[in-house]
């Protein structure tokens, strides 16, 4: 007699196979992703505000998703980033001040020269200062490479910590609005504005110096971003009446080079911020994007073109000789 109820013979069909991984098709899970129905294991599930989500779908999502973006264009981060550009801007200055004044062995007075009145040419106790420092009559005669390098410069410690600390001060936040890209690009162009305001308003054969012109252009692109995002714009506003009323005060200080640069780190800061932007879809985001690359590239030309046309003026009144 047989107990149908004991380990009997009668079989009730073989259970249906368990669903596998889509992603790990070894691993049989019964999870599924609430998103898509596809079944998933738990290294392929992230927690979603109602059940579980996929990694597939969450990378969809994101990808549809526009990223949050300052004024400027530039990504906003879960985490403040760090401003590496400031920080190289910062180290090349004390980089090259630190060879200037080991040439001409002193702290205080790196930038030393003395001018031959028979043919105004000047000797500089260091060869790289000489070599770098704005001497328009010197980029007249096609050395352009001062326009630049000049801002690199410092005459003194002084000069060079009371530079950098307003670098550091301003330049972090700055950076982390613009993006670094950018921010470098804004830099750079205030510092040939600098350099262009000082060679058409300086008394030609001045010797100038300094990262002035580009700092001014970063207080004057602060300014600028305080008022697209609609905040007061009084604090920056007053460091720069500050700073222009020392230049007019303390002699020795170019004041055009200072106006220069921040006229044109004004000019660089604003076609970013007011181009047309829309930031709804990622092509939206980079229509934005060449816009501002496109403002930008156009105001670098003008201000080589001011400097191009400064150059031309000067051939006239080089010294004989």
């Amino acid at each position: 007699m047989t107990n149908p109820g004991w380990g009997g013979a009668a079989s009730e069909g073989t259970p249906p196979p368990q669903p596998r991984c889509v992603r790990h098709p070894d691993r049989p899970t019964a999870l599924s992703c609430t998103r898509c129905g596809r079944p998933a294991c738990p290294d392929c599930l992230r927690s979603a505000s109602v059940g579980h989500q996929c990694v597939d779908c969450i990378a969809a999502d994101q990808r549809n998703t526009p990223q949050a973006r300052t004024v400027a264009g530039a990504a906003v981060q879960s985490q403040l980033p760090t401003p590496v550009v400031t920080y190289a801007l910062i180290a090349l200055n004390v980089v090259i001040f630190a060879i200037t004044a080991l040439q001409a062995r002193s702290l205080m007075d790196n930038g030393g020269g003395v001018v031959n009145r028979f043919t105004g040419v000047a000797t500089f106790d260091s060869p790289l200062f000489g070599w770098m420092v704005l001497d328009s009559f010197a980029v007249a005669q096609g050395e352009w490479f001062r326009v630049v390098g000049s801002g690199f410069l410092h005459f003194g410690l002084i000069h060079l910590a009371v530079n950098m600390f307003a670098l550091w001060v301003l330049g972090r936040d700055t950076e982390i609005v613009l993006g670094r890209s950018r921010y470098l690009a804004v830099y750079l162009i205030s510092l040939l504005g600098g350099s262009a305001s000082a060679l058409m308003f300086e008394s030609p054969g001045a010797f100038t110096a300094g990262a002035s012109g580009a700092i001014f252009g970063i207080m004057g692109a602060q300014a600028v971003l305080l008022l697209r995002m609609r905040r007061s714009a009084t604090p920056v506003l007053t460091v720069i009446g500050i700073n222009v009323v020392i230049s007019l005060t303390v002699p020795g200080i170019s004041l055009w080079g200072h106006l220069g640069g921040l006229v044109a780190g004004a000019a660089a800061t604003a076609v970013l911020v007011y181009a047309p932007t829309g930031r709804r879809t990622p092509a939206d985001v980079a229509r934005a994007r060449q816009l501002g690359w496109a403002g930008l590239a156009t105001v670098a030309v003008v201000v080589i073109g001011l400097i191009a046309l400064r150059t031309v003026m000067l051939r006239d009144q080089l010294p004989i000789g």
